[in-house]
């Protein structure tokens, strides 16, 4: 690889030292320090004796001095070495001997730290998870995006390479209006649309945008832990709302605004997280009345409308919205796969603006090749036929998880079908001991995550959310078989 740069070393030609010893010597010094390394190849000595203003005999005496030495081999027809026999040299640091590691602890302070991250890694090989309700990768049309990928960047125009509107690529803009006003019932335009690095992104930029340190935010009292640390980033101070079987209790925001100023309600209202029950249509329309006359913002975060397996689903708070107050937050990531990060906000044009404002801050603009390979299979309708194809797929799972839990789990836990969704909401029999069952199933191979997770305060109910979408139907019934020989006894 070093014969594709340029190899600086230093020689002075005032020097008694023979100009050969010098080259030599300052090899020598960068093996030590570890600019060059075993196997490295130097460069040829004709193209150093140029660099270098000196004569090719020069660089052919200081090459064969550090053959000589063992510094380097030359191999006939390639050229000369680093050799392969030197340890692998520890570079020197400027304030003296390099550390071994970093230190343990920073040596100026840190604001407290309030938020809940947990760095999520592979589990080992043989252990089956029922994660929070994740899209099986192994589905992902990876074969047609990667088609468009190669069309994109191999294309005569390759402007997707070069800065484009921090707001997203502007087709793919149009795409998810044009998508979201035909399924959704939303009235929105590409200038209503920012597309974001998924919905966590888009949950803080709104975050930001809304709220001043204080600000108090309604949000579910069962919710999601990323939703809410992203608020109080903003300075948010969060409030608990009860849920229910028909969602959010809305009679319970009202009481809350009667007391005290409310800035925003962030609510899951078509799969609550992490029961997965709908907000009911009384509720809703009561949600948008107060949002109206108090002016307060209502975010939406809709994660998984696509999956919806009985019935017809109910449209978003936004496709009701006439006072524009609803942020609407969505994701293509379930949709494909988690680690192609795009999410997005719809929302009125100013705050759009205001959002891609903030965003340059952080990230000037998102990945517009992957925008713009998205724009071509949703034109080509490859991601509709997929949205079919996991919808097809999913709902096998959501049943096959069903009849595990009846067969293997029917006097310990207790559940209702979700409708829609990818994951399910299983209330565990009080006796038993939900989070000592967690750690007994970890031990068989099988991760669940307790009720208590999803807590905003105190205990959390004893329940598990189970995603079924990223096992197989063979995988779950492993999972809830692993999880019956890990219950613990009543009591």
């Amino acid at each position: 690889m070093l014969r594709t740069w340029k190899l600086t070393l230093e020689v002075d030609p005032s020097s008694p030292v023979p100009l050969f010893v010098q080259l030599a010597r300052a090899v020598i010094r960068d093996i030590e320090r570890g600019r060059l390394s075993p196997g490295d190849a130097l460069p040829g000595t004709r193209a150093l004796a140029v660099s270098l203003g000196i004569h090719r005999n020069t660089v052919d005496a200081a090459y064969r001095e550090l053959v000589q030495q063992g510094w380097a081999c030359a191999e006939p027809s390639r050229g000369t070495f680093i050799s392969q026999a030197l340890p692998v040299a520890t570079p020197k640091g400027f304030g003296g001997s390099p550390r071994q590691r970093m230190p343990a602890r920073p040596g100026f302070s840190l604001p407290r730290e309030e938020l809940s991250l947990e760095w999520a890694s592979p589990a080992p090989k043989g252990v089956l998870v029922f994660n929070d309700g994740a899209p099986d990768v192994r589905l992902a049309p990876a074969v047609a995006l990667s088609r468009a990928f190669r069309r994109v960047l191999t294309g005569r125009a390759r402007t997707a390479l070069g800065v484009g509107d921090a707001r997203g690529e502007p087709g793919l803009r149009e795409a998810l209006a044009g998508m979201l006003s035909r399924t959704r019932g939303l009235a929105a335009g590409a200038d209503d649309v920012l597309v974001t690095r998924g919905s966590q992104m888009a949950l803080f930029l709104v975050a930001r945008a809304l709220l001043r340190p204080g600000d108090a935010v309604a949000v579910e009292g069962l919710g999601y832990r990323p939703a809410w640390d992203a608020l109080r980033l903003a300075g948010a101070r969060l409030v608990g709302l009860p849920v229910d079987a028909q969602g959010m209790r809305v009679d319970a925001l009202q009481a809350l605004m009667a007391k005290q100023p409310v800035r925003a309600v962030y609510v899951t209202p078509h799969h609550q997280y992490p029961t997965t029950v709908t907000l009911t249509a009384a509720r809703r329309m009561e949600l948008l009345r107060l949002a109206t006359e108090a002016r307060v913002a209502v975010v939406e975060d809709d994660y998984d409308h696509e999956f919806h397996y009985e019935g017809r689903p109910v449209l978003p708070l936004a496709s009701s919205d006439r006072a524009g107050c609803v942020v609407y937050v969505g994701s293509l990531s379930k949709l494909i796969a988690p680690g192609l990060r795009l999410g997005y906000v719809v929302a009125p044009a100013p705050l759009v603006r205001a959002l891609s404002a903030l965003r340059t801050v952080v990230d000037r603009q998102g990945d517009a090749p992957l925008e713009r390979a998205l724009v071509e299979l949703l034109e080509e309708g490859e991601l509709q036929r997929h949205a079919r194809r996991a919808r097809r797929e999913y709902h096998a799972r959501r049943d096959a998880l069903a009849e595990a839990l009846r067969e293997e789990l029917g006097g310990s836990v207790d559940f209702e079908v979700p409708a829609g969704g990818l994951a399910l909401w299983a209330r565990v029999d009080e006796a038993l001991d939900v989070s000592a069952w967690a750690e007994r199933a970890a031990s068989r191979g099988v991760l669940v995550t307790p009720g208590h997770a999803f807590a905003l305060e105190g205990r959390g109910p004893a329940a598990f959310r189970l995603g079924f979408a990223s096992l197989t139907p063979q995988e779950l019934r492993e999972g809830v078989r692993r999880l019956a020989l890990a219950r613990p006894r009543r009591s």
